[in-house]
């Protein structure tokens, strides 16, 4: 039989509870609009890496010095990136973008040939990295172990030493490895708190963007000049690239991960409520219950005393 020690010792528990939910509640809120800042501030930079594109191709003809081409290359390794959580409570955040990953895993696995059967394509390899402990142990459980698993950054200013270690990891593949493509999936803020999993070809950058870049319009009549080999500046704007897309990839990631935390802290809030609730009900009942028996007691006492009076 539940005591009333026992209950207000429950009430205090879930009371601390709450005040637990109703503070990560206003640190992810806080956190969601310093990610989100960081990921608009990076459009001026994109839009300079597009000029730097831009004047580096200019006059080639076309855009074939470094990542341009789209034709297969077989019997190499596709490198993957992709963003979730090192912390727990955020909904099925972690378990959807690996499920995004799987099955985009599974497709490039089976293709499709031109007369439509489907074949497997056993030299399809991946080579993983993940940036959160949970969806590295997800990733793991679907058969698509991380190479390396990389700690989710926990404030605005943790982002740029990340997005640099991934780079390096990307120079390393490129170095030894020769990667196909470089793919990037992460969960971006959708309608209200909803995580919707995006997926991004960062490499190869593709011959029709480059044949873009190489023809569009410069925006003035004074050109921008340079000394430095052409190809070796274009490599540098393929880093600035890489930096912008995997460094908004994160923050968009962040800014998801904590709208999908409120949505869970909500529900747990609204748990923790009416559980809160439910044990004050007992609390008060249990209570009246004992008063009950106490005031009987002294009655029946009271009734006790009084008759052993009268017979004496």
């Amino acid at each position: 039989m539940k005591t009333l020690e026992h209950l207000r010792a429950k009430i205090e528990t879930a009371s601390d509870m709450q005040s637990v939910v109703k503070t990560m509640k206003t640190l992810a809120a806080v956190s969601i609009r310093q990610y989100e800042r960081a990921a608009e501030a990076l459009t001026q930079y994109n839009q300079t890496v597009e000029l730097g594109f831009q004047i580096v191709l200019r006059d080639t003809g076309h855009g074939d010095l470094l990542f341009a081409t789209d034709a297969p290359q077989t019997n190499r390794p596709t490198a993957v990136i992709v963003f979730g959580t090192d912390q727990g409570m955020c909904g099925q955040f972690n378990e959807r973008i690996a499920t995004t990953v799987q099955d985009a895993y599974h497709r490039a696995v089976h293709q499709q040939d031109d007369t439509g059967d489907i074949h497997a394509d056993r030299d399809a390899a991946w080579s993983v990295l993940a940036v959160g402990a949970r969806v590295a142990g997800h990733l793991k459980e679907m058969g698509l172990p991380p190479r390396q698993t990389f700690n989710v950054p926990a404030s605005v200013s943790e982002i740029t030493p990340l997005v640099q270690d991934l780079l390096l990891a990307v120079q390393r593949w490129r170095d030894t490895a020769e990667i196909a493509e470089l793919l990037v999936f992460h969960n971006r803020r959708g309608v209200g708190a909803a995580a919707s999993p995006n997926r991004m070809t960062l490499l190869p950058i593709g011959a029709e963007r480059y044949r873009r870049w190489s023809h569009q319009r410069w925006q003035s009549n004074s050109l921008p000049t340079f000394t430095m080999d052409r190809r070796r500046l274009l490599s540098c704007v393929v880093r600035q690239y890489l930096f912008v897309s995997l460094y908004r990839s994160c923050a968009e990631s962040l800014s998801s991960e904590n709208a999908s935390r409120i949505a869970a802290m909500q529900v747990a809030e609204k748990s923790i409520r009416d559980r809160l609730e439910e044990l004050k009900r007992s609390f008060n009942q249990i209570r009246q219950t004992a008063i009950t028996e106490e005031l009987l007691d002294v009655v029946s006492g009271f009734e006790a005393l009084r008759g052993t009076d009268e017979l004496s």
